[in-house]
């Protein structure tokens, strides 16, 4: 370009001196304006044809009618006043007193020197009359106080202690001889703790739950396992109880009873 050429030449001319002006950069920045407007015009009248459209619906929709708003009269709010409470229940009734006399009482003297209110009234008198310390006068009834009821006696069962089927609580109950030390001592002697073991049970530990029965003369009787753990574990602690001698039997009121007593027995069995 020549350089009295250049104060005439366009912007665009000037930044693209010597470029390949057929690429596209050249012919998008000298039509931007053009585009541009085009299409600030469109959506000019995109809008435009959008208001208008708006415009016309809503004019086609009303008839032309307002609707006055109307003056309503607010009713003062009065407040109900509670109504009145009930009135109280009347007094009830005075009755009138009871009669009431004097319990004399005996003393052996002579007839004729007892003066006639301190002599003793008949019993049916009495029924009928309060029992004070002055004569008193009256047409009332006398304050009687029912007895309370009385509950028949059931002749066709057993007292609960003679039962032998439940467990039965009572002040001191069934105990081997000796104690905890005296079972302890007993088990250690007679249980065959390897009977688990030989029948091939693994390493835990099997207990083995038994009830039974001791009479008012401490006798062992009804021997049951509730539980059966295996390998021969119950049959031996039912045995080992059956073996064992009497106990002492449950005391009640003083007096032995029959007790249903509950004994765990447990066989160890450990790791070789």
């Amino acid at each position: 370009m020549e350089k009295f050429s250049i104060l005439k030449a366009d912007l665009l001319d000037i930044i693209f001196e010597c470029r390949n002006k057929l690429y596209g950069a050249y012919e998008l920045r000298r039509t931007y304006p053009k585009r541009m407007a085009y299409a600030m015009g469109g959506t000019f009248m995109v809008s435009l044809l959008f208001i208008g459209g708006t415009i016309m619906a809503n004019a086609k929709k009303g008839d032309g009618h307002l609707d006055l708003v109307k003056d309503y009269e607010l009713i003062k709010y009065t407040e109900t006043p509670p109504p009145p409470p009930p009135p109280p229940p009347p007094p009830p009734a005075e009755q009138p007193p009871a009669e009431t006399t004097t319990l004399t009482p005996p003393l052996i003297v002579k007839t004729d020197t007892i003066p006639p209110d301190e002599q003793i009234k008949p019993v049916d008198d009495l029924a009928t009359k309060n029992i004070g310390s002055a004569v008193e006068h009256g047409t009332g009834e006398i304050d009687m106080v029912a007895p309370p009821a009385e509950k028949p006696l059931d002749l066709g069962t057993k007292p609960p202690s003679e039962e032998p089927g439940a467990f039965i609580p009572v002040q001191i109950a069934a105990e081997f001889p000796g104690g905890t030390e005296g079972w302890t001592k007993y088990l250690r002697k007679n249980l065959n703790s390897d009977i688990p073991s030989q029948n091939g049970a693994p390493p835990a530990n099997y207990t083995v739950i038994v009830s039974f029965t001791v009479s008012a003369d401490g006798a062992i009787s009804d021997v049951r396992a509730e539980n059966d753990p295996g390998f021969g574990t119950k049959a031996e602690a039912i045995r080992v109880i059956l073996k064992g001698p009497h106990w002492r039997p449950a005391v009640q009121n003083g007096r032995s009873v029959v007790y249903r007593h509950k004994q765990s027995i447990t066989f160890q069995v450990v790791e070789e």
